[in-house]
């Protein structure tokens, strides 16, 4: 993992025990071997405790945008928006993947936050979401700065897919959010490609971190935020979304915002519903809980919109998982957000006949955050997510992304 900086928050001091990585890639994501280690010391532009030492164009120019491979963003003009491109890592082909950066200065100085999305590339509200985020932004009335990047796997956003389709070994499907810090020198073009962003443009530019998804293709969530609400200045920042559930974990290694968080960022995932969609009721409660985030951390000023507050919030601090045990329709029995008690039928699945040939029940007393939104199904598909409240955590967490 990254090294620890010598300031900020220690998050060995509050990191649950070690959460199951779920998928091969993580492995990847966990080598730190000699002939995979990427000293960022000698990265240009950036840092061994990620700061940048500048702001590096190259040179190139993409619809009228300049393209970085480092940025600084106290070396932009304040009470302007930026929109720039980073260069990530290299195609098959020899080119670049760039993404897309929008950078909102202040005219006044103040705390930097990153905005993030497109980490999976069948997230679109989440992508929708910080868009109409940063076109609320006035810089000429703003203190600080906010960045965000919208297409953070672009190979995958290019077909709306789930996973970066990595080119190495044949055709691999590889999860980006089991990549994070990544490694500049890694073994797939993946984990490149996050070492270079975490590196040299999120890393750098943060004081505090968002980082936006929604559930994958075929599964839809409810409106919900993970995060460890045993962080004050996490909580503090989850607790103004007026959304009506918390994920109370700091769930897998190598996903995004845990790489924040191992360096002393606070950050958390908002999740926003159902994948390869746009859903404007579910958007707008993203959209007023980061606002007023924003205005937490002195960066826009202004009343706040709807917390936690003003809703009926359930925290649950793990989530139960009912896998398909055969193949099938399913037919859900209760809604998300529904509360839901222990024997509970959730669902039941019919074969081609109309027969009904499995029956699920909840083996907890929870609240209803995930369902299959596929009709169809095979074994050992998830169909449902329960959010409910475990004694004692084991490290075995999965959570409905």
């Amino acid at each position: 993992m990254s090294e620890k900086p010598k300031e900020g928050l220690d998050r060995r001091g509050f990191m649950v025990a070690s959460i199951a990585t779920v998928g091969t890639s993580a492995v990847l994501a966990a080598d730190t071997s000699p002939a995979h280690a990427q000293d960022t010391v000698t990265s240009p532009g950036a840092t061994a405790s990620g700061a940048t030492v500048g702001t590096l164009y190259t040179g190139d120019v993409i619809d009228g945008k300049k393209v970085v491979s480092a940025l600084d963003v106290n070396d932009l003009e304040p009470g302007k928006k930026h929109l720039l491109y980073f260069q990530g890592v290299q195609t098959p082909t020899g080119q670049h993947w760039h993404v897309s950066v929008i950078v909102a200065k202040g005219a006044k100085p103040g705390k930097r936050g990153v905005l993030t999305s497109g980490v999976h590339g069948d997230e679109m509200s989440s992508i929708h979401t910080v868009q109409s985020v940063m076109n609320q932004l006035d810089p000429a009335q703003m203190s600080g700065t906010v960045m965000a990047v919208t297409d953070v796997s672009r190979p995958a956003l290019e077909s709306m897919q789930r996973r970066w389709p990595n080119q190495g070994r044949g055709i691999d499907l590889i999860d980006l959010n089991r990549e994070w810090p990544g490694n500049e020198n890694g073994a797939t073009a993946p984990s490149r490609h996050a070492g270079l962003l975490f590196n040299r443009l999120l890393r750098p530019n943060a004081d505090f971190a968002i980082d936006f998804h929604t559930g994958t293709t075929g599964f839809g969530v409810s409106a919900f935020n993970i995060g460890g609400m045993d962080v004050p200045e996490v909580k503090a920042m989850v607790e103004l979304y007026p959304v009506g559930q918390i994920f109370d974990n700091h769930v897998y290694p190598g996903v995004l915002h845990n790489a924040f968080m191992d360096v002393g960022i606070p950050s958390f995932t908002p999740e926003v519903g159902a994948a390869r969609v746009l859903d404007p009721e579910m958007i707008s409660l993203f959209v007023e809980g980061t606002m007023n985030v924003l205005k937490h951390q002195g960066i826009v000023a202004g009343p706040f919109g709807r917390t936690g507050k003003d809703v009926t919030v359930f925290v649950g601090n793990s989530a139960f998982a009912i896998l398909a045990t055969t193949g099938g329709l399913v037919e859900h029995l209760v809604k998300l957000n529904d509360k839901v008690e222990a024997g509970q039928k959730v669902a039941i699945q019919r074969d081609s006949f109309g027969e009904v040939v499995a029956e699920y029940t909840s083996g907890v007393a929870g609240a209803i955050t995930g369902q299959r939104s596929d009709a169809m199904s095979e074994p050992g598909n998830p169909l449902v997510f329960i959010l409910f409240n475990k004694a004692k955590l084991d490290g075995s967490e999965a959570y409905p992304e």
